[in-house]
């Protein structure tokens, strides 16, 4: 057996959660196998459990220009973990397409294409992970949001990640990763600010 050593600079880091009043004892285990290798976990960002036993992230990505009613690629903010083959959703209860391409060239923002229009988005919208495909209406949480992370964590491929999972506690909003109304609801113990 070998000994490893891995060289990382430290960076300064801006935390978001302000109060940690409560959280699951001893962590959970976020799969690692959905989320983007070598990204980061953000602080705060919303957490589900799924019927493995896992913890999973309720990815979401802020949109940066609007949507037009029969437009099939979405302009999204840097840092988002969709990957192709990922169902989004703007609105729970609402259409949900498969993503079919990510387009990560321009600088600013990702261009995440589906296969139909999903309808009009606004600028500033949070689109969601949804639970399959759903062409008229329908669409839900593919994991119920439960906690959100406690810390930031380096993504790395094949290592589940153990982190902590806040339930009740408060947040600063503009340091999270995109969340919205519907997320918030299933967390009522998350106070934002």
């Amino acid at each position: 057996m070998g000994l490893t050593i891995k060289r990382k600079e430290d960076k300064r880091v801006v935390h978001a959660c302000t109060h940690n009043v409560a959280d699951i004892p001893n962590g959970v285990t976020v799969k690692s196998a959905e989320l983007v290798s070598g990204s980061v976990l953000k602080e705060g960002t919303a957490i589900g459990k799924g019927s493995d036993g896992l913890y999973h992230v309720e990815k979401t990505a802020l949109v940066v220009e609007a949507v037009a009613a029969s437009g099939t690629s979405i302009k999204i903010a840097k840092g988002s973990h969709f990957k192709v083959g990922d169902f989004v959703m703007s609105a729970v209860n609402g259409k949900a397409y498969a993503i079919t391409a990510i387009d990560t060239t321009n600088a600013t923002y990702d261009t995440v294409t589906i296969g139909t229009a999903i309808g009009v988005i606004a600028k500033d919208a949070i689109i969601m992970l949804a639970d399959g495909e759903h062409a008229s209406s329908g669409a839900a949480f593919k994991f119920a949001p439960k906690a959100l992370t406690g810390d930031s964590y380096d993504v790395e491929a094949l290592s589940n990640h153990l982190v902590s999972a806040v339930t009740i506690g408060q947040f600063k909003e503009s340091v999270i990763p995109p969340i919205n109304d519907a997320i918030l609801g299933a967390l009522k113990g998350i106070v934002l600010i």
